[in-house]
């Protein structure tokens, strides 16, 4: 089976970028996959999830860079085929619940973190709808 790279990437700065890999790493499961930058300076550095293709590109906070996003502005979804088990892992690390765990109107069970810089992220099983002629769309819109 050939793998390829995401081709879809959210990208983000944050005030302290190092703080926040950390985070990421060791609340939610993150996986880093590259850093650069010198000491508490992120350049550029790439997580991955480690559930799927997907993953982040996040560095320092950059004002008046031609790139530059706000800290605390982001929001993703991120799909999980274990959402009880990631939100333990959560609340285990004391991250603040936006929303608790829940099944949703469309049968999807999810819950919400916002993280240390303000950033939102969305936790579940849900995993989109099926793309028209796409007959590998898998578990897509499952949840009907």
């Amino acid at each position: 089976m050939t793998t390829s790279n995401p081709t879809v990437w959210l990208t983000l700065q944050a005030h302290d970028a190092a703080k926040l890999i950390d985070y990421y790493v060791e609340t939610f499961g993150f996986v880093l996959t590259a850093r650069y930058g010198a000491g508490d300076r992120v350049d550029h550095a790439q997580l991955n999830w480690p559930e799927g293709s997907g993953g982040i590109m996040l560095g320092s906070y950059k004002p008046g860079a031609d790139w530059c996003r706000e800290p605390g502005s982001a929001g993703g979804y991120v799909v999980t085929s274990d959402p009880d088990g990631l939100y333990e892992r959560v609340l285990s690390r004391k991250a603040e619940i936006v929303r608790p765990l829940a099944k949703t109107d469309y049968g999807a069970n999810e819950f919400a973190v916002r993280d240390p810089e303000g950033n939102l992220w969305s936790f579940g099983d849900y995993t989109g709808e099926p793309v028209a002629g796409n007959q590998d769309a898998g578990a897509a819109g499952q949840h009907r």
